[in-house]
C-alpha cells in the first residue's frame, strides 16, 4: 500500500529538478558525466539529475570597467587612467561553447587584457598627446581586445576611454597654463575689435573730410562760374553801350552845328533818340504852358 507513494514521490522530485529553462536572452551548453552533449537554445529543456548539467550563458550586450590604473608617460609623468569595455557572446553553439571551454572566467581576463593594453599604448606617449588622442586610443584598445579574445566566442562591441587624469599639482599648472592662453586669446581679440573701430572711426572721419572738401570745391567753382558769368554779361553790356554813347556824342555835336546826319532804320540809336524825345517833349510842353 505504501510502496507507490514511495515510488512516485522521488521520481517526481527527479523529474522537477531535471527541468531547466532558458530565456531568449540565455543560451546553454549540456554537460553529461563532465562531456559535452548538447547545445540549449531558448525554450523547456529537461536534463537528467547528478548525471548531466547545464552551464548558462548570457548573450546580451555586457561592460566591464578597466578599473583606475597608474600609467607612466613617455614624460615621466602618472596618470590615472580608467576605460570601459562593451563586449557580447555570440548566440552561436561554438561561440557559446568557446566563452566556457576556451578561457576561464572571460570577464576577467577582458579586464586584464585591457589594462595591459592601456599602459602599452599610453606608456608611449606624452600626457599632452595622450589627452589629444583619445580617439587613436581608443580604436588601438579596441583592435587589440578584438583580436585576442577571437578564439573566446566574444564580439567586442566597443571601447570608452573614460578619464586620464594626471597627478593634482600638474593638473593646477595645466590650468594655469590654459588660463593664461585663454586671457592672451582674449586680450588680441579685444586689441584687435579696438584696432577695428579705431579703423572704422579714422575712415568715417576721412570720409567726412573728403565730403567737406569737396562740397567746397563745389561751392568755388559755383562761385567763380557766377562771376564770370557776371563778368562776360558786365563787359558785353559796357561795349554795347559804349558805343551807343559816342553815337549820342555824335549826334549832339552835329545838332549844335546844324550838321545833317543819317541814322539807319531800326538801330539803337533811334530808339534811344526816340526815348530822349518822349522824356523832353513833355518837359518843353510844360515850360510853355507856364
Amino acid at each position: 500500500m505504501y510502496t507507490y507513494p514511495m515510488i512516485i514521490v522521488p521520481v517526481l522530485i527527479i523529474l522537477l529538478i531535471g527541468i531547466k529553462i532558458v530565456r531568449p536572452t540565455q543560451r546553454g551548453l549540456i554537460e553529461r558525466l563532465g562531456k559535452y552533449s548538447g547545445f540549449a537554445g531558448p525554450g523547456f529543456h529537461w536534463i537528467i539529475p547528478i548525471v548531466d548539467r547545464m552551464f548558462i550563458v548570457n548573450v546580451t550586450e555586457q561592460m566591464v570597467d578597466a578599473e583606475p590604473q597608474e600609467i607612466i608617460t613617455n614624460d615621466n609623468l602618472n596618470a590615472s587612467v580608467d576605460a570601459q569595455v562593451y563586449f557580447r557572446v555570440k548566440d552561436d553553439e561554438e561561440s557559446v561553447k568557446g566563452s566556457i571551454y576556451n578561457v576561464n572566467d572571460y570577464r576577467y581576463q577582458i579586464v586584464n587584457l585591457a589594462r595591459t593594453t592601456l599602459r602599452n599604448i599610453i606608456g608611449t606617449l606624452t600626457l599632452k598627446s595622450a589627452n589629444s588622442e583619445r580617439g587613436k586610443i581608443n580604436a588601438d584598445l579596441y583592435k587589440t581586445l578584438h583580436t585576442e579574445t577571437m578564439g573566446w566566442g566574444i564580439e567586442i562591441v566597443r571601447t570608452e576611454l573614460k578619464e586620464i587624469d594626471p597627478p593634482k599639482d600638474v593638473q593646477e599648472t595645466m590650468n594655469k597654463v590654459v588660463k593664461a592662453e585663454n586671457e592672451k586669446i582674449a586680450a588680441v581679440d579685444s586689441a584687435t575689435a579696438a584696432e577695428t573701430v579705431a579703423d572704422g572711426i579714422k575712415r568715417a572721419k576721412i570720409k567726412e573730410a573728403e565730403g567737406y572738401k569737396r562740397a567746397k570745391i563745389l561751392h568755388a567753382e559755383g562761385e567763380a562760374e557766377a562771376i564770370k558769368l557776371v563778368n562776360e554779361a558786365a563787359d558785353k553790356f559796357f561795349i554795347g553801350n559804349a558805343q551807343i554813347l559816342r553815337k549820342l556824342q555824335a549826334v549832339e555835336t552835329s545838332l549844335q552845328t546844324n550838321t545833317k546826319i543819317v541814322v539807319p532804320t531800326g538801330s539803337e540809336l533811334v530808339n534811344i533818340i526816340g526815348e530822349m524825345a518822349g522824356a523832353v517833349l513833355p518837359i518843353t510842353q510844360k515850360s510853355k504852358m507856364e
